[in-house]
């Protein structure tokens, strides 16, 4: 059976950007990374990859957190607005206040099929998806992929399986190609983490 290497990330705060206004708050989806930000992940860890397109070293994921906590955002329109006010002419940008959900305490396991591929990969910090919040490498194993799956202690969570099946729905559009994202959600374990 062939092995492969885990990385395991921890960190304080991780955010995961909605692809519409109404997606964390409606479909509650902010606990599972889409195939363009795993690709993102990929490609801040092996900067070679840039000029190509699709997930080459990242065989599986998982995410865990112990809560997610509601964020307000003030958001502005891009556009603006113009009134007249006697000859002079005003703009405006019109705000909006927007919930944004951001995981406490994130674990992310990130799958690889080499073993000095999970070794560079662990001497470097990720982020989800905003920059300020760091998940840093915290351990390393080789494992079988069976136990990836059957282990739910060591590795429960929410993992978005990027296939399109009758199980399938759409994620969002790729940030390189435009193309809809498809995947299921498979959930190993407890995802959110008990104390």
């Amino acid at each position: 059976m062939e092995k492969y290497y885990v990385v395991k990330y921890s960190g304080q705060f991780g955010f995961i950007k909605p692809w519409t206004a109404v997606r964390d708050s409606e479909t509650f989806s902010q606990q599972f990374l889409t195939p363009s930000i795993v690709e993102g992940i990929e490609k801040k860890l092996f900067p070679e990859l840039l000029g190509e397109n699709g997930i080459k070293k990242i065989v599986r994921y998982r995410l865990s957190y112990a809560q997610i906590n509601a964020q307000q955002e003030v958001i502005q329109t891009r556009g603006w607005n113009s009134t007249r006010q006697g000859k002079q002419v005003l703009f405006d940008r019109p705000k909006a206040i927007l919930l944004r959900g951001v995981l406490l305490e994130p674990d992310l396991f990130l799958v690889f099929n080499t073993k000095e591929d999970a070794q560079r990969a662990f001497t470097q910090h990720i982020c989800l998806c905003r920059n300020e919040d760091l998940l840093f490498p915290v351990s390393t194993e080789e494992i079988f992929i069976n136990q990836f799956d059957e282990d739910i202690e060591r590795f429960s969570g929410y993992e978005l399986m990027f296939e399109k099946n009758e199980k399938s729905f759409m994620v969002g559009y790729h940030r390189v190609t435009n193309e809809p994202m498809y995947g299921w959600l498979k959930i190993v374990g407890t995802p959110v983490k008990q104390f």
